[in-house]
């Protein structure tokens, strides 16, 4: 899965992690519904720093798609509902 990070570019990570930031994105997917936004702010931090650590940087050439995006954790809460789909941020993975 490619997973490009706003202002940072674009990352390849395997299912494990593609798994993790599933799960956080439904967390994050709930804290935009309830209008947390420092609850949000930490989980989509918590997700670019999975993505960073796990995943593998990809060259600023390679013009792939993104399979999913992660927003900065500094857009309001109506920015960041934008760039969500009924999926989240995350697209749910296939079965196995």
């Amino acid at each position: 899965m490619i997973v490009r990070l706003m202002g940072d570019g674009q990352y390849e990570v395997d299912e494990e992690c593609a798994a993790r930031l599933n799960a956080l994105d439904e967390k994050a997917l709930a804290a935009l519904e309830s209008n947390d936004e420092p609850d949000l702010d930490r989980i989509l931090e918590d997700m670019a720093a999975l993505v960073r650590a796990e995943g593998r940087e990809l060259p600023l050439e390679d013009l792939s798609p993104s399979d999913a995006i992660i927003p900065p954790s500094d857009l309001t809460l109506d920015e960041t509902r934008e760039l969500m789909s009924d999926e989240g941020l995350i697209p749910d993975l296939p079965a196995a």
